[in-house]
Order: structure tokens, then C-alpha cells, then sequence
């Protein structure tokens, strides 16, 4: 059974390893303290039989949420997870006032793009050459 819940001090260390597997610019050990840390700010994981396998966050800013990333252990994607903690994410959201959420997503990342429709986000333009390593535009994504 998947648990989703906010982030503590004791998770830091296990998202920021799941991200230095998943992404060629991961968030620093620091960055996911300060999501903890900030008022505007809300970080959730998702747990099976007690260990973290992935997690989500969003910034607040001006009544939207602004998803900042989303990310789940190889040996657990395909099951549901992510969608599971976006409409946790989302839900929380608008009980704590927001109105509208906004991504970036790499243009080849099908799988992704996918989760986010199913949620009812739809894209609305591209930033050119957003990513690097390698470098991608990305494809924004809102759902409002």
C-alpha cells in the first residue's frame, strides 16, 4: 500500500538519492531542507512498506502552484504513484488557497506528459533549450 505524506528531515537524504538516479541536474540535499523549511512551500513523499520511493513538491506563489519536481524510483513507476501524489499535491493545494498549477516538462518524457493530461493539465507553450544535459526544450504545462 502507497502512503503519501509532507516530508520530513529523516526523508532528505533518500529523495535526494532518488534524484541523483533519476535526473542529469538533480536538486541539492540542501534544496529539499529548505522545501521543508518554507512557508511557501510544500514537499510530499510517497511510501511503500515504510521506505520512500518517490516524492513531489510545489511552491506557492500568488495563489498558483508552481510544481517544481516530481520523481519516483525506477523499480516503482508504472504502478500509479506519481498520479497518486499530484492529486495529493493538488488537493492540498487548494485547501491551502490555490487556484491553478503550472510544470515544466522535458518534451520527450512521453510517460510524464501522459500523468499530467490524465490530471487535467494541458500545455500552453515551450521554453526553448530549458533543460541541459542534455539539452530539451521543456513543454508548460498548466492546469487551471
Amino acid at each position: 500500500m502507497i502512503q503519501i505524506r509532507p516530508m520530513e528531515r529523516r526523508d532528505v537524504e533518500r529523495i535526494s538519492q532518488l534524484e541523483e538516479e533519476t535526473f542529469s541536474m538533480p536538486w541539492s540535499r540542501d534544496a529539499f531542507l529548505e522545501m521543508i523549511e518554507k512557508e511557501d512551500a510544500r514537499y510530499y513523499v510517497a511510501e511503500a512498506d515504510g521506505e520512500v520511493v518517490g516524492g513531489c513538491g510545489v511552491l506557492m506563489i500568488a495563489g498558483e502552484g508552481d510544481i517544481t519536481n516530481v520523481v519516483i524510483d525506477k523499480k516503482y513507476r508504472n504502478q500509479g504513484i506519481g498520479t497518486k501524489m499530484l492529486q495529493y499535491l493538488i488537493e492540498d493545494g487548494y485547501q491551502n488557497g490555490l487556484t491553478a498549477f503550472t510544470l515544466e516538462v522535458r518534451v520527450s518524457n512521453q510517460n510524464a506528459i501522459h500523468v499530467y493530461e490524465k490530471l487535467g493539465f494541458f500545455s500552453e507553450g515551450i521554453r526553448p533549450n530549458f533543460y541541459e544535459k542534455p539539452t530539451e526544450d521543456a513543454m508548460i504545462m498548466w492546469k487551471r
